[in-house]
């Protein structure tokens, strides 16, 4: 090659390295340069290891390609968002503290419009909370946290006293939950957790919409406290086994809408306690409870929801009560039970004769709880197949299915 050709190049190397910047170490501040950068601007980080905590409090893009990381001292939040309009994207950002009382995070947003998209998030305690953020995305980030015991975890996403947020498409592990506290009118969709606590706990955070969400592996899968209007659609909870753990619990938050989820091997399925005004039921339709140890499982007063084109599968137990009189004003229409033993001689797909369940032997360890450890014994089913053949106390009728389903 001409040796004239071999200094053009040399030359065009240099001009380019100086555009892009070489990396940065970890031990040199990335602070700087967002200090400087303009408000409204776009600062694109070479690939490299920048050194945390960071604060942004101006209008800014900050982008990482992928290949840039923000590694943290181990103290305190790595990256700190204020003000409006911030976006971080495709950063990898590790090395938050582990103190719960200033809730050590991987990410910190405060005020509104602000975008958290196409990040990793890994050895946090906290994953990205949101303090009186409104109007904010968190989208398309992976969030690990801490190799903790699940009681010494940060949640995954925590939402205090904000709304309007959109969280979408996250893939969390390892972490304790994804908690929205005080938060009402967010949306939650298309996110997968496994590994944690509770998949999402929702407390007085009234009108969410929790949809197509993968939860597994955890020791609930949604929690609602005290919240109303919340729509929980098209989600999937597996593996929620611990004791005293469910798919899905409501707990005093009426008038919501529970339609088209699947709940796979759980410890309950569907728990749920009287609504607190009379007309502040329930909507269950089109779900689907399938290898539950139990399917759903009523305690308080007589209830009130509706019940309607749902399917019940391979429960262990198909519906449990905290005593008599628990669920008994709930309406059941249109639903599928694998153990209705009525006939379709019509063939309109409509059982020719009401679902009726009763509970015999049952009641015992319902009504307390002590005795559920001898539940589906051996001893147990056999006495309650003798009280269902000669009973020798009153049973108690459950529900009343007028038009059960035949596929």
């Amino acid at each position: 090659m001409p040796w004239r050709l071999w200094i053009a190049l040399i030359l065009v190397s240099a001009v380019h390295a100086d555009v892009a910047h070489p990396p940065r170490q970890a031990t040199q501040s990335l602070q700087a340069l967002i200090d400087a950068a303009s408000p409204g601007s776009t600062l694109r980080l070479a690939p490299g290891t920048y050194a945390g905590p960071v604060s942004i409090a101006k209008p800014l893009t900050l982008e990482g390609g992928g290949k840039a990381e923000i590694r943290g001292t181990g103290h305190g939040t790595v990256v700190s968002i204020s003000g409006n309009g911030v976006t971080l994207r495709g950063l990898r950002i590790v090395g938050s503290g582990e103190l719960h009382d200033s809730v050590d995070a991987g990410v910190l947003l405060e005020g509104r419009d602000h975008v958290v998209e196409e990040n990793r998030l890994e050895d946090v305690l906290f994953g990205v909370h949101l303090r009186q953020a409104n109007s904010s995305t968190v989208r398309n980030n992976e969030i690990t946290g801490k190799a903790l015991e699940q009681a010494l975890r940060g949640d995954a996403i925590r939402v205090w006293n904000g709304r309007a947020n959109h969280i979408e498409d996250n893939r969390m592990r390892r972490a304790r939950d994804i908690l929205f506290t005080n938060a009402p009118d967010n949306h939650v969709t298309g996110n997968r957790f496994s590994d944690g606590r509770y998949g999402m706990q929702v407390v007085f955070s009234p009108r969410l919409h929790i949809e197509r969400n993968h939860f597994s592996d955890m020791g609930t899968g949604i929690v609602i406290l005290y919240s109303r209007d919340v729509v929980l659609s098209g989600n999937h909870i597996e593996h929620a086994l611990t004791g005293g753990g469910a798919g899905i619990v409501f707990k005093e938050s009426d008038t919501g809408v529970v339609e088209g989820n699947t709940v796979l091997h759980c410890a309950v399925g569907l728990k749920v306690d009287a609504p607190p005004e009379p007309v502040g039921v329930l909507m269950v339709r089109n779900n689907r409870y399938a290898h539950n140890i139990i399917g759903m499982f009523f305690y308080g007063e007589a209830g009130g929801h509706r019940f309607e084109s749902n399917r019940f599968e391979n429960n262990l137990t198909t519906v449990a009560i905290s005593g008599t009189g628990a669920g008994a004003a709930n309406v059941w229409v249109d639903n599928y039970w694998d153990e209705y033993a009525g006939f379709d001689r019509n063939h309109d797909e409509v059982g020719d004769t009401p679902h009726e369940l009763w509970i015999y032997a049952d009641r015992i360890w319902m009504e307390t709880p002590m005795a559920a450890f001898f539940r589906n014994s051996p001893g147990f089913e056999l006495l309650d197949f003798l009280e269902q053949l000669a009973p020798f106390s009153t049973p108690y009728r459950v529900l009343r299915d007028t038009t059960p389903r035949m596929h």
